[in-house]
């Protein structure tokens, strides 16, 4: 497709000129702003082993080095209390947050303690989804997602997750377990790896629907100049051209028809149709209008805590120390672990908003002229034009903007060249690191 293609390159070149991180002289994130609702990002980086198309920063578990490192977080998070910051939310992301539980439910039990927290949501991988841990969490966490990544045992076997978490068959049965503990439960899954054949694909899409989770992330796999050399060595290369033919697979399966299983939350993210609070079908107890589980794009400006996480404040991108020795000694001098920031201007501000609200499906003309003070063509003519060109709205009028399916791929293919951006800022903050934690550990265990 000509359209993805140009697409990728101009989004790839803006990245690579926005998203540059400088050295900066703060020792603080800017304080909150009165009256904003904000939401908390922690960042749990450790894993008990690391797969190979991971960006994010993570280190494989041992517990001697987790332990105080949590002790760390907790002592970042009073410094943003002390701030001014109150937050309604909490999302929790690594690694594997759940990889020591007692940690983490301390830590939210402060959080809990502290703030107006209204919900909490975390990540997790299938080998926690045990009573053990399902009852810890529950009542502390309202929102699980579970990285499933697919259900398909050859694919599991090639990411190297078959032997770290079991076979398809039993992540559903561990799935079917965990789901009375909590409000919603999020299947994420990948889609376009390498070896992943049509069949493979529409076979988890059948498996996610009788899999009984309210919710479903479907996202292409995309990632930074650091892993892709390692990516293609362990699952073979990306192809491109038949990402959008997926796309329309996932999307169509999902939510096409006349009567959809499920409903389109955002573009990856999927919610079933009519499912209640006892998790069947049926007028009883209706659960709320859902939440969209990517926390990027449920707050434009959130401070984040733990080394290699990254916040959106003041207009600027913040990124903690991805060394963990570094990130810990930041509190005994009294400081933030920050080791550099992305300043954005209005522009690139526009830009980010015309994404997300176009990736929520939800743009309104009328609150960008308010916040920026300019109408969307003039604001930025040239995206709406190309936009335009390739028949991306079935919606274009005074109010709003709305996306049609040709639309909504091409946003797809935006944000995923987005997030390979803020990958390669991760890329970035790690080439500051310095001895044994300089180099990037891949799934094997050995040093890329």
């Amino acid at each position: 497709m000509l359209s993805e293609r140009v697409l990728t390159k101009i989004v790839k070149g803006m990245t690579m000129r926005q998203l540059i991180l400088s050295p900066t002289s703060e020792t603080h994130v800017p304080p909150a702003e009165p009256g904003r609702r904000y939401m908390l990002y922690l960042h749990v980086p450790f894993c008990e082993r690391l797969c190979p198309f991971c960006s994010f920063n993570r280190y494989p578990f041992r517990e001697d080095v987790a332990r105080p490192y949590f002790q760390s977080m907790r002592k970042e998070m009073l410094m943003l209390e002390d701030l001014g910051y109150d937050f309604e939310s909490i999302y929790v992301g690594g690694g594997t947050p759940t990889i020591m539980i007692d940690e983490l439910c301390e830590t939210l039990d402060l959080a809990q303690e502290r703030f107006s927290v209204e919900e909490v949501a975390s990540e997790t991988n299938p080998n926690h989804l045990t009573r053990p841990y399902l009852e810890k969490l529950q009542g502390r966490v309202q929102r699980l997602s579970v990285g499933v990544q697919s259900f398909d045992d050859g694919l599991l076997k090639t990411m190297d997750r078959y032997d770290k978490y079991g076979s398809g068959a039993e992540i559903q049965e561990r799935i079917a377990e965990a789901l009375p503990y909590f409000d919603s439960l999020n299947v994420d899954m990948i889609f376009n790896f390498p070896t992943q054949s049509e069949d493979i694909l529409i076979k988890d899409l059948e498996t996610v629907a009788t899999c009984g989770s309210r919710q479903v992330t479907f996202s292409p796999l995309y990632v930074s100049d650091a892993t892709t050399a390692k990516m293609t060595e362990t699952l073979g290369a990306m192809d491109y051209e038949r990402e959008e033919r997926y796309y329309h697979i996932v999307d169509e399966v999902l939510a096409g028809g006349s009567d959809p299983l499920y409903d389109r939350t955002t573009l990856w993210t999927f919610t079933r149709n009519g499912e209640t609070a006892h998790g069947g079908c049926g007028p009883e107890a209706p659960l709320p209008n859902p939440r969209i589980e990517e926390y990027q794009v449920a707050y434009e400006d959130y401070p984040a805590i733990g080394s290699g996480s990254i916040a959106h404040l003041a207009g600027a991108i913040y990124v903690n120390s991805f060394s963990i020795a570094e990130y810990n000694a930041a509190f005994d001098e009294g400081r933030m672990p920050i080791m550099g920031k992305a300043e954005l201007g209005k522009r690139d501000l526009m830009r980010y908003r015309f994404l997300l609200d176009l990736y929520k499906l939800d743009f309104s003309k009328s609150r960008f002229e308010r916040d920026f003070g300019c109408p969307i063509e003039m604001g930025l003519p040239a995206e709406m034009a190309f936009m335009r060109a390739n028949h991306a709205f079935s919606v274009d009028d005074q109010e709003h903007l709305k996306l049609s399916a040709n639309g909504r791929y091409l946003v797809c293919v935006m944000y995923r060249q987005f997030l390979s951006g803020m990958n390669n800022l991760r890329d970035q903050a790690r080439a500051n690191l310095s001895g044994p934690e300089r180099h990037l550990l891949f799934g094997d265990g050995k040093a890329s």
